[in-house]
């Protein structure tokens, strides 16, 4: 399995389960409504996701009342559609969009939903600072008005959406 990966939503950071200055995760979060499969429609550049396309994350829950993320993207040098399993955990009380995942061993970074559409349809991720953002959907495709949301809601976070890249 491709190592880059594996630290998918890992946001390269080890251990930083931070927020950027601004950024707060939703309140009302549920976590049954959240599991399911979502697409990835946007996100900035990473090398662990670079080379990726038709990226997607399958929430479900765990057996110790944590949430299994299975992400899977396809490789652009392989042709291969590679997976990587972690765990997540809520950072707080479990309505608040705020958890730490990982992808390998005791190292974790923050997932922090800060904009969940009212049906559970679109959600704005955060990592610990603002060069972590996604934009993850129900459909793989959204509306032009759901972009344009998501840039102006980024931008006045401080993130850096001329970097955006749309699947």
């Amino acid at each position: 399995m491709r190592s880059s990966l594996v630290v998918f939503l890992c946001f390269g950071l080890l251990g930083c389960l931070g927020s950027p200055e601004g950024v707060v995760a939703v309140q009302g979060f549920d976590s049954d409504r959240y599991l399911g499969k979502w697409y990835e429609v946007a996100r900035l550049d990473h090398s662990f996701e670079r080379g990726l396309s038709a990226v997607t994350a399958e929430y479900s829950m765990r057996e110790d009342g944590g949430i299994r993320v299975i992400n899977s993207g396809m490789s652009a040098e392989s042709g291969v559609r590679e997976d990587a399993e972690g765990r997540a955990y809520f950072m707080g009380e479990e309505t608040e969009g705020y958890l730490k995942v990982s992808f390998f061993g005791p190292f974790f970074g923050s997932y922090i939903v800060f904009e969940l559409g009212p049906d559970y349809q679109h959600a704005f991720v955060a990592g610990n600072t603002t060069e972590y953002l996604w934009l993850l959907s129900r459909s793989p495709t959204v509306s032009d008005d759901l972009k344009a949301h998501f840039i102006a809601a980024s931008a006045a976070l401080g993130f850096d959406t001329d970097a955006l890249i749309f699947n």
